[in-house]
């Protein structure tokens, strides 16, 4: 994927150019690189004649870690920017712009010098629970705090140095995203299989003293963190506000593929009640005291209990739902606050929806909801039993382009369209975790109008008038893989 620096693109550009070519570096400090993969059109970088492939090495003579640093060096109004050229020519560009003037590219990597990879064998941890041979991509255990702060990524803190603590306060790298898991010592370093988990007390004193508020999640697995051990966990968090902003808790994930001794139990539906009920007396208390509801559930557990999601206003401003937690109800509300202009259907058109099991009650609700009010539309709801990572995964983000090939084989019946959930493909191109390719499934099924829908207020346009729905996709992530919580969506992508 591509990360984006200043993506608006600028106009009036004032600025004087001087192009020196300097000599490369002969000391033995290590230099680290952004490569740039796009640059914008009638962008400064163009105005600079920067190209993809170009190399941006120091800002005013700083040495650059990732775009944070490039950020803030590129603030200033008179700027030097060292550049490295394919053919590995250096040059020096110096000029002026405004404070907020944009430089408009994209880079390889928003952190020049590596994701910081996880030094935890948490017992939890989805990577180590992906199938064998997949793509290494998928194997990076994440535990890097800049992307905690760019892109909502969670951390466990025990990673952490004394400066990137320091880092954090120097660019007020606010809010953060902490997995947290529990507040017992002893149980976190079972859980994490560190002894540095052991610190969570005093790794959020330095977070706070550092100034950074921050977001907190713990997958909560069955007979080992919840019970009176979540009651301990949720007293002492509450205690830390105003610092921590909100606390997700999500069910653990198991695949087919975990191959670690240690015995994880998920939840059945008796588990599930009994987490929903234990976290409605904190919620209500919470929405009594402060007014916000403040501990949110996943979505998992109210599917597993058979109960009604919670409505809109009891997730406040959706503070984590890239982190999953109130996509279905914002979903639901999307659907509903759609207006679609109405589309005559002179002829029956039969339109098949991939989803994942977990979501396929609601999509079937809404599906009805449309086919009453539209005449010749026929709907069928395909929830795929992910054979791939196991039946027990059933998100839409995790199936794979050959469980939903197989799923559309198994059903008989002509169909006129096919509706794919767009947080399955990969982030930034057209493949599914398994490197099957959008392209491949409308080939197998060429008779079929074949499109991507994301929100619920896509779903509504295309059931509503699928003749004319077109998804131009702006190929933006759709989830990022993590060690500590298995992955999470961004982009609000949930269908």
């Amino acid at each position: 994927m591509s990360y984006t620096f200043k993506k608006d693109l600028i106009s009036n550009i004032i600025y004087n150019i001087r192009k020196i070519h300097v000599k490369k570096f002969g000391d033995v400090m290590k230099i680290y690189k952004g490569k740039i993969t796009q640059v914008y059109p009638n962008s400064l970088a163009e105005e600079l004649d920067l190209k993809v492939g170009d190399q941006i090495i120091e800002v005013n003579g700083k040495r650059l870690l990732d775009i944070i640093d490039l950020s803030f060096e590129f603030a200033e109004e008179e700027i030097e920017l060292l550049i490295e050229h394919s053919n590995g020519e250096q040059e020096l560009i110096a000029f002026d712009k405004d404070v907020d003037e944009e430089l408009g590219v994209e880079f390889e990597s928003s952190v020049f010098d590596g994701i910081r990879v996880c030094k935890n064998h948490c017992v939890f941890c989805f990577v180590d629970m992906i199938a064998p041979k997949m793509r290494k991509t998928l194997s990076i255990k994440d535990d890097d705090y800049r992307m905690s702060f760019l892109y909502g990524n969670f951390i466990t803190l025990t990673n952490l140095t004394d400066n990137d603590f320091k880092r954090i306060e120097q660019f007020h790298l606010s809010p953060l995203f902490i997995s947290v898991h529990t507040m017992n010592p002893k149980l976190r370093v079972e859980m994490l299989r560190t002894p540095l988990a052991a610190k969570i007390s005093e790794h959020l004193d330095k977070i706070e003293a550092a100034g950074a508020e921050y977001h907190t999640q713990i997958v909560l697995c069955s007979g080992l963190n919840d019970g009176n051990e979540l009651e301990f966990t949720i007293s002492e968090l509450i205690k830390r506000q105003p610092h921590i902003l909100s606390l997700a808790i999500v069910p653990v994930g198991i695949t087919k593929h975990r191959r670690d001794k240690f015995k994880l139990n998920q939840f059945d539906r008796e588990g599930a009640i009994k987490v929903i009920d234990q976290v409605e007396v904190w919620q209500k208390k919470l929405r009594s005291e402060i007014g916000k509801t403040f501990i949110y559930l996943g979505d998992e557990f109210y599917f597993l209990a058979n109960r009604k999601i919670p409505p809109d206003e009891f997730y406040d401003d959706y503070p984590q739902l890239d982190n999953g937690i109130g996509l279905t109800r914002s979903f639901i509300t999307d659907w509903q606050n759609e207006v679609v202009n109405s589309v005559e259907y002179t002829k029956p058109i039969k339109i098949d929806v991939i989803s994942g099991t977990s979501i396929a009650d609601v999509l079937k609700n809404l599906a009805n909801e449309a086919m009453i009010q539209k005449n010749n539309l026929i709907v069928r709801i395909l929830p795929v039993v992910n054979e791939f990572f196991g039946s027990t995964v059933n998100v839409s983000g995790l199936l794979t382009g050959i469980d939903i090939i197989n799923t559309l084989k198994s059903v008989k019946g002509s169909r006129d369209g096919i509706l794919i959930p767009e947080s399955a493909l990969r982030n930034g191109e057209d493949i599914f975790l398994d490197d099957v390719t959008l392209n491949e499934i409308k080939n197998i099924f060429p008779t079929s109008k074949i499109e991507v829908v994301q929100s619920g207020a896509e779903f509504k346009r295309a059931l509503m008038d699928f003749n004319s729905y077109h998804k131009f996709r702006n190929l933006e992530a759709n989830y990022t893989w993590q060690s500590n919580a298995g992955y999470v969506k961004s982009d609000n992508k949930f269908f």
